[in-house]
């Protein structure tokens, strides 16, 4: 069974996050929701490559909940998307339209897929 490997999950609102997410880093993150069977269903998985606690504040209130992870660098949080997307079933299972893109003159490419190749 797939893992964000994350901390969480807690209620997705501006206190809550300034209280779990109290570093300026790179990070990722994942939305979502506990069901009946306490599992916490997965349904957008994301990144900030420079500050995990701001990013994560565009979505307060739009899903009940999130679990994070701090990165060490931008990369590996961009890398941990990409692992996450393909874990969780893609566009087909997931809120995500697309998949993960990297930052313009990168060079990244995915872990998992040849989007970039």
């Amino acid at each position: 069974m797939a893992s964000l490997n994350m901390q969480g999950p807690y209620q997705l609102t501006d206190k809550e996050i300034d209280t779990q997410v109290t570093k300026t880093s790179p990070g990722n993150y994942g939305l979502g929701y506990t069901n009946s069977s306490n599992t916490f269903i997965v349904n957008y998985v994301a990144r900030s490559d420079d500050d995990l606690n701001d990013r994560l504040h565009d979505w307060a209130g739009k899903y009940k909940e999130f679990k994070y992870s701090y990165a060490p660098s931008a990369k590996a949080a961009f890398e941990k998307e990409c692992q996450n997307y393909h874990d969780f079933g893609k566009k087909e299972n997931l809120d995500n339209k697309v998949h993960p893109d990297r930052p313009n003159d990168s060079g990244w490419t995915c872990p998992r897929c040849t989007i970039f190749n």
